[in-house]
C-alpha cells in the first residue's frame, strides 16, 4: 500500500505553480460530450479524477488524446452506454454525465456517483431540474435511468445554491428547446469556466457567476477550446502551508479575486502575505490571532478549505472556531490531529480549536480529500515523522503534490508499506 511519509519542521522556500482547478476540470470533461465536433481543454490537472473521467469517456466511444496537461476530445461517434458502478463510484463528478448525456442523447443510465464520504450530498436538486425540463427518472436498485422524449426550457429555482446542480442543469438545458432560467444558481468561478466553454462552442448562456443564469437552447455545438482556471482550493492549501512554514514562498498562477475570503481572513489574523501580479508571497507568521470561520457558498469561505484551516488554527494563540454549514461530515481530520497533539473539540457542526499546540508526528489516515490535505500540512509542521495512509483520496485532487512540496524544501516522499 502506498503512503506519504513526512519528516516535519522544514521551511518552504521557492515557488509552487498552481494547477488547473479540479472542480472545473471534472465538469469540463463531461461537458465536451455536448459538442458535435472536437474540443481541446488546456491546463487539465494530472489527478486520478481526470483518469476516471477519461475511462468513462472512452466507454462512451469517445476519442481522448492526452498531451501533458492538454486533452483533445472528440465525441462525434458517441455511444450511449450504461455507466457501470465501478466507474461511477470512483468520483462524485461522475454525475455530470447525467446532464451531458441527457442534453445530447435524451437518455442516460448511470449508477449512483461516488466520491469522498463527507456527509449527505443528495442530488435531488439535479433530478428535479431534469424533471422540470421534461425528463422522467427511474431508480433501479443503485442505478438512475433518465429519459426525455424532448427537453423544453423552463424556469427552475434551486432551494440551495448547489454548484453540481447548477452545472448539471446547465448541461441538460444547452440543447433544450426554448429558454431555461436557473434561479438561485451557484456563483462559483468553476461554473463560469464551464459556461465559457459551452459558449465557445456556440451555446447561448448568460448570467453565469450570478444568481440567475439564462440558457437559450441551440441545436448544434461546434469545435471549441477552453483553459481550466487555476485551482483556488489547491492555491489556498499551499497558502496555508506558507503561513506556517514559508520563507518568501511564492504561489504562482493565482486569481486573487477567487480567494478573497481566505486572503482577507489571513491578513486579519496576522499572516505575512503579499501579492505580485498573479503571484502571492507568504512568510511564516508568529503570534497569529485566533479567529472564527463559517463555511458558505461562494463568495463566502469555501468548505473545501475548512479542514486545512483547522491545522492553522492549532497554531493560533487562543480558541478558534470553525462552523461547517455545507456538509455534515467534514471533521474527518480531527481525531488524527488530536492524536498528533492538537486540542480540538467538536460539537454539532462546529470545531473548537485551542492553540497554540505543538504537533508531533504520528500514523494517520486520510479519510477524504481535504482531510488528507490537512494531515499533510500537520505533518509538515510536526516534530518527527508522520505517515499518512489512504492517500488515494489526496491524489484525487492535488496534482504532483509530493513533487511540488519537495521542490520547495519539504522532506516528503511516497513509500510502500
Amino acid at each position: 500500500m502506498q503512503k506519504i511519509q513526512i519528516h516535519g519542521g522544514k521551511e518552504l522556500k521557492g515557488s509552487i505553480k498552481i494547477s488547473g482547478a479540479k472542480n472545473a476540470a471534472v465538469a469540463l470533461i463531461p461537458a465536451s460530450i455536448l459538442c458535435d465536433e472536437e474540443v481541446t481543454i488546456y491546463h487539465v490537472p494530472e489527478i486520478t479524477d481526470r483518469d476516471a473521467l477519461i475511462h468513462i469517456m472512452e466507454l462512451l466511444n469517445g476519442k481522448v488524446v492526452i498531451s501533458q496537461d492538454e486533452l483533445k476530445i472528440n465525441m462525434k461517434d458517441l455511444k450511449n452506454a450504461v455507466i457501470p458502478e465501478n466507474l461511477a463510484k470512483k468520483l462524485r463528478a461522475s454525475y455530470y454525465f447525467m446532464g451531458a448525456l441527457l442534453g445530447r442523447m435524451k437518455h442516460v443510465e448511470i449508477y449512483f456517483p461516488g466520491g469522498c464520504n463527507i456527509g449527505k450530498r443528495k442530488i435531488d436538486f439535479h433530478l428535479k431540474g431534469f424533471e422540470a425540463l421534461g425528463a422522467t427518472i427511474t431508480e433501479d436498485a443503485d442505478k438512475y435511468i433518465i429519459h426525455a422524449e424532448e427537453l423544453v426550457g423552463t424556469k427552475i429555482y434551486l432551494d440551495f445554491a448547489s454548484v453540481g446542480a447548477t452545472i448539471n442543469i446547465m448541461l441538460a438545458a444547452v440543447k433544450a428547446k426554448g429558454v431555461t432560467e436557473i434561479n438561485n444558481a451557484a456563483k462559483e468561478p468553476e461554473i463560469v469556466n464551464v459556461a465559457t466553454f459551452l459558449n465557445n462552442m456556440g451555446a447561448k448562456i448568460t448570467g453565469a457567476g450570478t444568481s440567475k443564469i439564462k440558457i437559450e437552447g441551440v441545436r448544434y455545438l461546434h469545435k471549441s477550446i477552453i483553459e481550466v482556471i487555476p485551482d483556488r482550493i489547491e492555491a489556498g492549501t499551499y497558502i496555508i502551508m506558507g503561513a506556517l512554514l514559508g520563507n518568501n514562498l511564492m504561489i504562482e498562477n493565482v486569481i486573487k479575486e477567487h480567494l478573497m475570503s481566505l486572503i482577507s481572513k489571513l491578513q486579519e489574523i496576522g499572516v505575512d502575505i503579499k501579492s505580485n501580479k498573479n503571484n502571492l508571497i507568504i512568510n511564516k507568521s508568529k503570534n497569529l490571532k485566533p479567529f472564527n470561520i463559517t463555511t458558505l457558498v461562494y463568495p463566502g469561505f469555501p468548505t473545501d478549505l475548512a479542514q486545512t484551516m483547522t491545522v492553522l488554527m492549532t497554531q493560533c494563540n487562543g480558541i478558534s472556531a470553525l462552523e461547517e454549514t455545507i456538509y455534515s461530515n467534514r471533521m474527518g481530520q480531527v481525531p488524527y490531529l488530536n492524536s498528533m497533539g492538537a486540542d480540538i473539540k467538536v460539537s454539532n457542526q462546529t470545531a473548537y480549536i485551542k492553540g497554540k499546540t505543538k504537533l508531533y508526528g504520528n500514523y494517520v489516515e486520510a479519510s477524504d480529500l481535504r482531510a488528507g490535505a490537512a494531515l499533510v500540512i500537520a505533518g509538515l509542521i510536526a516534530d518527527g515523522t508522520t505517515t499518512i495512509s489512504h492517500i488515494e483520496h489526496i491524489l484525487r485532487g492535488y496534482e504532483h503534490i509530493i513533487e511540488k512540496l519537495r521542490n520547495v524544501g519539504a522532506d516528503i516522499e511516497l513509500i510502500e508499506e
